[in-house]
């Protein structure tokens, strides 16, 4: 999915089901971006119910490519739904896209 330069964030979508409960107090989100400038990237993760979480702020990092794992404590949010990926370009010049990503419960 195509991150554009300096515009609108993207979504990308995971479906959970089957999980029993609530989410995890360290739920693991895998996150592969590719993208020339990684300082211009804005990561959230959304919950099912629109909760966000920050994954990663933008920042003057000029390293390329998000390739990491965050934690987070989504235990107060029901696991099975729709989670969300959202990813925002904030700066001009440079580009890339969600390669994948993943969340481990």
């Amino acid at each position: 999915m195509t991150i554009p330069d300096a515009g609108a964030a993207v979504y990308s979508d995971v479906t959970v089901s089957g999980v029993a409960g609530n989410a995890p107090a360290a739920l693991a989100v895998g996150v592969n971006i590719v993208h020339s400038y990684s300082g211009d990237v804005v990561v959230d993760l959304v919950a099912p119910d629109g909760s966000t979480y920050r994954l990663k702020n933008s920042s003057g990092s000029s390293t390329p490519n998000v390739s990491t794992t965050y934690t987070v404590n989504a235990s107060s949010e029901v696991a099975n739904g729709t989670w969300r990926l959202k990813v925002q370009d904030v700066y001009r010049a440079d580009t890339g896209y969600i390669n994948s990503w993943k969340l481990t419960f």
